[in-house]
């Protein structure tokens, strides 16, 4: 039994209820005042913040300081965070650690220069897990990041700290990325939208195209579908990748398109009873849409679960190494948590096994390809079971114990970013608890309009669920 509540910070203000497009045009308008929107933002923030504990640093001084000359953009004067592995000029990037000691960046990284070249009102950084390794926004010695829903519980990670604020209302949308399901999970678990997008789509961080396979894309976390793919359309106006295919701006659905559904996760193990049902429930409306839908399994084995795990190990290594290069003495490494530092070991205790496990990796692009030779999407659970209370996935729980578990809870997302493809988190239903339900969409490289289609009509068909309705 939980002890949690409900945490929300929609009122009658300037921003309302309103998403991040519909806030930009009544900005436009003259409906609403730069400075009126970013003063109610602020007061959302301070008013939830010490419930969710959702903001890693802030900047409202600055914030207000610039609110009335915000640059143009889609998003002019829509105030948002940025996740605290991204660099901005002036603000500390931690990446969720206590290993670091706080230093204004100097310099703003390209992913947040891309994001905050929309118009958004940077209000912040939003908390997230230890360089982003686990799927809970946990820490050692340190309160965690609460689900807005229901406090006892998960918010998801790694973007956890931009999950809940836009789902508690602070702000429409939110700056967040994903290496393994980090924009999807936490969009899952609290109820909003959340597309990985294709490899290289958008601009990466700095020396992310190096490594052997880059896992990461950026992106943001939304209440609706037309956020997101309107921050999609504008981030591709300010640099477009000329190897791929332009989205543009999705605007509703699309054709039929035919779509496999995906029960078992990357191991063939079912999925819990309710998370079966929202995905029953998903399955039933995109039928009644006049789509074809067929079961299919994923076309993968136990190796490549061990080589994501021993490649996602490597990550916390990289990351230490990278950390103590760039800071120095203000990077600790024995201050890191346990959980990184069991992450370093497995690495440790196999390196012979690391260059073979890279280099099938980098082969499993094609066996992603290859499961949309016979479908355009595959349909599936994003997470194998409801958010876990608090507490389950903490870092400071045996090591072995912990990762045994985000194999069962993460069976779903880890494909898209080892294959480069598309995945979309879309909210669908609410589970017994109260929580949110959702699904993942997954599309071949490229396929990000079929699946803002497909993600249109679900909220079209089913409306998404929200605190404080």
């Amino acid at each position: 039994m939980s002890t949690g509540r409900t945490v929300h910070s929609f009122t009658d203000d300037a921003l309302g209820d309103l998403d991040a497009v519909g806030l930009a045009a009544e900005i436009r308008s003259g409906g609403v005042g730069r400075e009126e929107v970013v003063e109610a933002a602020i007061a959302r923030a301070e008013r939830v913040n010490g419930d969710l504990n959702a903001v890693q640093a802030d900047c409202f001084e600055r914030a207000r300081r610039v609110a009335g000359r915000a640059p143009g953009g889609v998003f002019s004067g829509v105030p948002s965070f940025v996740k605290d592995n991204t660099d901005v000029v002036g603000l500390p990037t931690c990446h969720g650690s206590a290993a670091f000691d706080p230093r204004p960046a100097k310099r703003t990284g390209p992913p947040a220069a891309q994001f905050l070249a929309q118009g958004f009102v940077l209000l912040g950084k939003s908390t997230m897990p230890e360089f982003g390794l686990t799927a809970s926004t946990e820490y050692v010695g340190r309160p965690p990041t609460r689900n807005p829903w229901n406090t006892a519980y998960s918010a998801g990670a790694s973007s956890g700290g931009a999950g809940a604020l836009v789902a508690s209302g602070v702000v429409p949308i939110a700056h967040g990325n994903d290496g393994g399901g980090s924009i999807r999970i936490p969009a899952a678990v609290n109820g909003l939208v959340g597309l990985k997008t294709t490899r290289c789509r958008l601009l990466d961080q700095p020396g992310a195209r190096s490594l052997p396979v880059n896992l990461v894309s950026e992106g943001v976390l939304s209440r609706t579908v037309r956020d997101t793919a309107h921050y999609l359309a504008a981030a591709e106006q300010y640099r477009l990748n000329r190897a791929l295919r332009p989205v543009g701006l999705v605007e509703g659905p699309g054709g039929r398109r035919r779509i496999g559904v995906v029960r078992y996760d990357v191991l063939g193990r079912p999925v819990h009873q309710e998370t079966g049902a929202v995905l029953d429930s998903a399955v039933k409306a995109l039928a009644g849409l006049g789509h074809e839908v067929r079961e299919v399994r994923l076309d993968l084995d136990a190796r490549f679960v061990e080589d994501f795990k021993l490649y996602w190990a490597l990550f916390a290594v990289v990351l230490s190494a990278a950390s103590k290069a760039g800071h120095g003495s203000a990077f600790r490494p024995r201050d890191l948590d346990p959980f990184t530092k069991g992450l370093a070991g497995m690495v440790r205790r196999a390196p012979w096994a690391v260059v073979p496990a890279v280099r099938r990796l980098r082969g499993a692009t094609a066996l992603y390809d290859a499961h949309f030779a016979e479908v355009d999407v595959l349909l599936s659970p994003v997470l194998s079971h409801p958010a876990p209370l608090l507490g389950e996935l903490a870092p400071d729980q045996p090591f072995e114990e912990t990762f045994a578990k985000l194999v069962d809870y993460v069976g779903f997302t880890p494909i898209n970013n080892i294959g480069g493809g598309p995945g979309i988190s879309v909210p669908h239903g609410l589970f017994s608890n109260g929580l949110p339900g959702s699904v993942q969409l997954s599309a071949a490289r490229g396929g990000e309009r079929t699946l803002l289609e497909l993600a249109y009509e679900l909220e079209e068909v089913s409306p998404f669920p929200r605190i404080g309705r």
